[in-house]
């Protein structure tokens, strides 16, 4: 049986590759169309374009009503249910849009039918110029913590493919998750910017994890460092999953924020198991054997 499926690995693996370079290049296709067509290839909410955040404490609207009144008006406008995180229970409603306080208040208070008070309401406003610096800062962020990232990784194996595996490994998590993101819809918000944070080091781990046995570990052949590497990292990547989709579960209804971060994160690690045991296992499966017949 352990014959059968090494001699089956040792003739698909090549192919098995083909798999994470399409899905790679039609994600970074989708998203140079989104660029063109967003100027930017995410969406964003006012958290990171600037505007209005207004908070109603009252459970008896029909946010579908408010909804269909407000959107001729302001088009970009987005209304979700405001929940208590402790309990769950429904409090209100939560309105964002990239209008002016002056703009959108007077047109709530108008659909409501009555006026927006502290007791009642919570009203925030974000000037565009200093979200937008704050946007362009968390990307600076990513991008120099993916370097950092890059860097430890060559000083760690010293070695030019095995190397590059990893980052396209999890460059690749971090492309197809921001196509996913763009295809649900969802305006990604500080938050969701953190989160990407986050999966870089999720992406990594089961990729070192596989380099450091494929390389360093002198047990077995390349089959059985690969499987024993499988074995382990496979756990680890289904363990998180199965923590963020409990996660997602529990705070679904009550904070936006834990759940788009938790949302990120899980699609993130599905293709995190994509990416390391189909595109980097066979990359290195390919360059150790090499190595190892010269």
């Amino acid at each position: 049986m352990e014959k059968e499926k090494k001699h089956w690995y040792d003739k698909y693996y090549k192919i098995i590759l083909i798999l994470p370079i399409v899905l790679l290049l039609l994600s970074l296709f989708y998203l140079y169309n989104f660029q063109q067509e967003h100027d930017d290839i995410i969406l964003k909410d006012v958290t990171l374009t600037g505007g209005t955040t207004i908070s109603v404490f009252d459970k008896n609207i029909q946010l579908s009503d408010l909804q269909s009144k407000l959107s001729g008006e302001f088009p970009d406008l987005s209304i979700r249910v405001l929940s208590d995180f402790r309990t769950g229970e429904e409090r209100g409603f939560i309105l964002e849009t990239q209008s002016s306080i002056e703009e959108i208040r007077p047109a709530l208070e108008s659909v409501l039918g009555y006026e927006l008070t502290q007791e009642n309401s919570s009203i925030e406003f974000s000037g565009a110029a200093i979200s937008k610096g704050f946007y362009q800062q968390l990307r600076f962020a990513i991008l120099i913590a993916f370097i950092f990232m890059a860097i430890v990784v060559f000083i760690l194996f010293r070695t030019f493919i095995p190397s590059i595996a990893v980052i396209l490994a999890a460059f690749s998590d971090i492309i197809m998750t921001i196509t996913v993101v763009d295809i649900l819809g969802i305006p990604l918000s500080t938050a969701g910017i953190v989160a990407f944070l986050m999966l870089i080091g999720y992406s990594v781990d089961t990729d070192i994890l596989l380099t450091s046995r494929m390389l360093k570990s002198k047990e077995g052949n390349t089959n059985e460092r690969l499987f024993s590497a499988f074995i382990t990292g496979i756990t680890m990547t289904l363990t998180s999953i199965t923590a963020m989709a409990v996660a997602l579960v529990i705070v679904y209804n009550s904070s936006e924020v834990l759940r788009q971060i938790f949302t990120i994160l899980l699609i993130g690690l599905c293709f995190d198991l994509l990416n390391t045991w189909t595109a980097n296992a066979s990359i290195l499966k390919l360059y150790v054997e090499r190595k190892e017949s010269s």
